[in-house]
């Protein structure tokens, strides 16, 4: 067989891969279309009209949505009763807690428990629960916990000597406090991160200790390195949960105490279903995922800086 005729079976094997890659794409697009881009257009277009909640009432009275072009997007940053300025900043304050915390606890106790150790199992199945357990009970649960009067954890801090505290109730304290309980959420980091360790190849770690590295310096100058991929993704999956709360405002502080805890995506309920004003929803559920895309861009931009991939030296 000739040079052409390779060529010329290759390209057919390669469209023929193509074409089953592409069909195989299907549902996913179907998926992402249906249920992602769709809506966001749809939302992106509604925040341009006055609509509400009766327009989507069968037999309603309500006049026609009005087109309104780019008041609603005024109105969400000069109306002081929604306060919009404030909520992007108190959900970007909780993200960053909450992300910074969840990656230094989970692979904190990552490492803990990639270690031998008995019942090793069994720790790693206690470390992942809290994240399968249902969001709302257990904001109920740390809310009867943190309570000031017969909450379990002021009762700790009397016996301790020391003053306690009014946690959720007051505005200083409350975007920490629903950090830490975030951060005691996040087993499904913990699983990824021990993945990740496992497949630090130990060799490195063997020629680091022949040469008189401390168990710091190989941390650091080794397994950081070789996690970084994987620090990336956590990075990345806890940045778009953490940016997207919503629970702890509707199951416990109502966006409160004052507006402290009024995160955007409560924010989005409160004006779009309570206030059943549809368009200044869209209208924040847009600038929302603005908000969102650029500190994904940010993050995506800056990874080739500091992500290491084994096998490759350069990072273009």
């Amino acid at each position: 067989m000739g040079k052409s005729d390779k060529k010329k079976a290759y390209s057919r094997n390669a469209s023929k891969e193509q074409r089953a890659a592409y069909l195989f794409l299907i549902p996913a697009f179907l998926g992402l279309s249906l249920i992602t881009y769709i809506p966001l257009l749809a939302t992106f277009i509604m925040s341009f009209f006055n609509m509400n909640v009766g327009h989507f009432v069968k037999n309603s009275t309500l006049p026609p949505p009005q087109f309104v072009g780019l008041a609603n997007f005024i109105d969400i940053f000069t109306n002081p009763s929604i306060d919009f300025l404030n909520s992007i900043k108190v959900t970007i304050y909780f993200a960053l807690l909450a992300v910074a915390g969840s990656i230094i606890y989970s692979l904190f106790i990552a490492m803990l428990l990639n270690r031998t150790m008995p019942a090793r199992g069994f720790f790693r199945a206690i470390f992942y629960v809290p994240y399968i357990l249902p969001a709302a009970a257990v904001m109920i649960s740390w809310w009867f916990l943190l309570q000031y009067d017969g909450g379990l954890i002021n009762y700790i801090l009397v016996r301790l000597g020391l003053e306690k505290s009014y946690f959720l109730a007051n505005s200083s304290t409350a975007i920490p406090s629903l950090a830490v309980i975030a951060i005691w959420t996040s087993g499904n980091l913990i699983v990824i991160f021990l993945a990740g360790l496992q497949n630090v190849p130990r060799v490195y770690h063997e020629a680091a200790d022949i040469d008189g590295a401390t168990a710091l310096q190989r941390f650091w100058n080794i397994t950081i390195p070789c996690m970084t991929p994987i620090i990336f993704y956590n990075l990345l999956l806890s940045l778009v949960v953490n940016l997207q709360v919503v629970v702890p405002a509707l199951a416990v502080t109502k966006g409160g105490p004052g507006k402290s805890t009024m995160f955007m995506s409560y924010l989005m309920y409160q004006t779009g279903f309570r206030g059943r004003e549809l368009g200044k929803a869209g209208a924040i559920a847009f600038i929302f995922f603005i908000v969102a895309a650029i500190f994904a861009f940010i993050l995506f931009a800056t990874s080739k800086s500091w992500i290491f991939y084994e096998g490759k030296d350069d990072r273009k």
